[in-house]
């Protein structure tokens, strides 16, 4: 939702259009009322069944009922909360919609676009393949560049496709010439320390651990730095934080669903090819890879963008199918990492997987908060949600130990002090986030100071990725 402006050429995200006359600014006393429309607002549009123009009609009868009601004498924040009870509960609102206007439940599945005003939307598309053809032609380039010298291939790919992506978003949000250029500064940065720091060869596939660590960090920096432009340069607003994780979230279930749909065609050309002789490997390797891989990407965000209410409601769904199973999954862990002898002997692979799988937690807990619906009071699966952040942590704590005790018995390496700081960074968003989703379920916090901490603490993974990158090469030598 974060960017409704630049769909409707600056036209205010809420309110009336730019073509009334200007009214004068909000009294300060209004200003409250107006965030809390703002707030129900974005709540109303996350209901699929519910086009645009519906959600206006409804606004405007909301913004009537308000002005009743404080005309009568209520304050504004009494009068927005009997409004609201009047306006009567949104689920069942939606299931009216929905059956209403049961064919716009299909409709958004489809290109066809509901208003006139819609037909940019093909314009946009045009944008998107032209950004994916420049990408897999730049791709195509690198390939036949680096054949027989794949590590060059491995750590400029991500500069070879994020740029196209970040394209999309500078062009459909207008982001300002200063934010672009400071951030083609900073990727063009990361591009020569990752190309022309004296790496040492080693044994990831050529790569030494220093140049492993940078290759694995700089997809992280560039993809938070992607955020910036995601949210239009407007980095500091908590809510286009937000919105660029559910963009996360939704853009990684359209790769999901692009990859299986890709694979069993691809499965299918191979064998139907093979009966009659084909080869159809190199076609595969040489074109179609290329141009795929960037291609999902650049469409699987065109399609989070155009169709974000159809995949938004799968999230809550996905969050209560995998939270009570990634708990499990903790629990387990942690009952045999306690007893499986002393920690000095746990495998180095396994403490890499452990940060792997608490990644997949932190990436779980930041989908489900995004989903949530802020006005909501504590319930069953908020519970969970904090029994998930404590099985969590005692993992990590765990990890951590067993961290600091290899370190102390056989001294520091890259590796070690890389994922030992990536522990401690996941400690103190864990450990505050429990904190603060105690008092969210015993009543004594709202939502907000949930929501708030998580995207506040986004920057601080970027910077402990660009520490790594830049650092470690010249800490370590280089090995």
């Amino acid at each position: 939702m974060s960017d409704q402006n630049a769909n409707d050429g600056g036209q205010p995200r809420f309110g009336r259009p730019r073509s009334e006359p200007t009214e004068p600014a909000e009294p300060a006393e209004h200003v409250v009322l107006e965030e809390q429309i703002d707030l129900w607002r974005g709540y109303v549009q996350r209901r699929r069944a519910i086009s645009a123009a519906d959600v206006d009609e409804m606004e405007d009868h909301l913004r009537g009922q308000v002005s009743d009601l404080t005309a009568s004498g209520l304050e504004d924040e009494e009068a927005f909360l009997v409004a609201v009870k009047r306006m009567g509960n949104l689920d069942e609102v939606s299931r009216e919609f929905a059956r209403e206007h049961s064919d716009r439940l299909w409709k958004q599945l489809v290109l066809v676009p509901e208003e006139p005003g819609d037909g940019g939307r093909w314009r946009e598309l045009a944008v998107v393949l032209a950004l994916a053809v420049g990408a897999g032609i730049v791709l195509k380039v690198l390939l036949a560049a680096t054949v027989g010298n794949e590590l060059v291939l491995v750590r400029n790919g991500v500069f070879a496709v994020l740029p196209f992506l970040a394209g999309y978003f500078v062009w459909k949000r207008h982001v300002p010439w200063r934010v672009s250029a400071l951030l083609v500064a900073i990727t063009t940065a990361f591009a020569l320390v990752v190309n022309l720091y004296p790496f040492e060869p080693g044994e990831f596939d050529g790569a030494g651990m220093t140049e492993f660590l940078a290759i694995t960090h700089t997809p992280v920096v560039l993809w938070l730095l992607l955020g910036v432009v995601y949210a239009g340069g407007a980095w500091r607003s908590g809510a286009r934080r937000m919105d660029f994780v559910r963009f996360t979230g939704e853009l990684i279930i359209y790769l999901a669903l692009i990859a299986l749909g890709g694979m069993l065609l691809i499965g299918l050309t191979f064998g139907t090819l093979s009966l009659v002789g084909v080869d159809f490997g190199p076609v595969f390797a040489d074109w179609l890879l290329p141009f795929c891989l960037p291609g999902a990407l650049l469409v699987g965000a065109w399609l989070v963008e155009a169709k974000k209410n159809v995949v938004e409601n799968i999230a809550p769904v996905l969050t209560r199918v995998f939270t009570p199973l990634t708990i499990v999954m903790l629990v387990a862990i942690f009952v045999v990492l306690l007893v499986n002898g002393p920690l000095t002997d746990v495998d180095r692979d396994l403490l890499i997987l452990m940060d792997a799988i608490l990644v997949l937690v932190l990436f779980l807990l930041l989908y489900s908060i995004s989903a949530r619906d802020p006005l909501a009071p504590p319930g069953i699966f908020d519970w969970m949600q904090l029994a998930l952040v404590g099985a969590a942590l005692a993992v990590d704590a765990v990890a951590l130990t067993a961290m600091l005790t290899r370190i102390a018995e056989f001294g520091f390496t890259a590796n070690k002090v890389a994922a030992l700081g990536l522990n401690l960074v996941l400690l103190v968003h864990l450990a505050w986030a429990a904190w603060l989703a105690t008092g969210f379920v015993r009543g004594r916090r709202s939502f907000g100071a949930i929501e708030h901490w998580q995207t506040q603490y986004l920057p601080v993974y970027a910077i402990w990725a660009s520490i790594v990158v830049i650092t470690f090469g010249p800490i370590f030598a280089f090995a």
